[in-house]
């Protein structure tokens, strides 16, 4: 799945029309008709693929963790009680999926994915031919991976999946000041990375 940043609001259900159609579908899960779980898999599992994509690395894992986190979304649907947008609280399902894989893991992978193209730390990257384009990508991507678990759970969600940081604040069970703190410190930890790397090949 090769996608620029995507820009989502989980809570844009918020308006009563969304929520009330969430909560129809939910219950529609509940009751086990068919198609119901499949019509909720089609709507969210392009941005949960997304993010697992982002977090992990690589699309292996992020596709087996998708399948954990529907899983558990299935398993769940008793305790969703619409307090919160249901996009939201996949997305906090995925994350407690995610970083529970993270922890666990003993080594990460070297893999890495399309996406992140667009993102500011690579605004600079206009000028250059489409190889090095692809490589500061792929470092940036490196780089994402050895951010410490907070700033790129943070990052990944604002800059990447482009929530806001009342939204991660939800997802993550944070305030909203440290969303904005470990996003700054994740930025500024990826230009130290990249800026060392580059003279490093430089």
């Amino acid at each position: 799945m090769a996608t620029s940043k995507v820009t989502v609001d989980p809570s844009a259900g918020g308006a009563a029309g969304g929520r009330s159609a969430e909560l129809a579908l939910i219950d529609r899960c509940r009751r086990g008709e068919v198609g119901a779980f499949e019509e909720l898999y089609r709507a969210h599992s392009g941005r949960l693929f997304s993010l697992a994509v982002r977090m992990l690395g690589n699309a292996a894992d992020a596709e087996d963790q998708l399948q954990e986190i529907f899983l558990s979304a299935h398993r769940k649907l008793d305790s969703f009680r619409g307090e919160s947008a249901l996009g939201t609280w996949l997305y906090r399902l995925a994350m407690n999926q995610i970083l529970d894989h993270v922890r666990s893991r003993a080594a990460r992978t070297g893999q890495v994915t399309d996406g992140l193209d667009d993102m500011s730390l690579l605004a600079d990257a206009g000028g250059h031919r489409l190889a090095d384009r692809a490589i500061d990508r792929i470092d940036l991507e490196r780089a994402v991976a050895e951010l410490p678990e907070g700033c790129r759970a943070a990052f990944v969600l604002h800059d990447v999946q482009g929530l806001e940081h009342r939204e991660i604040s939800e997802v993550l069970g944070i305030a909203e000041g440290t969303s904005k703190s470990q996003v700054h410190k994740a930025r500024l930890r990826l230009r130290a990375l990249l800026t060392q790397r580059r003279r490093v090949s430089s």
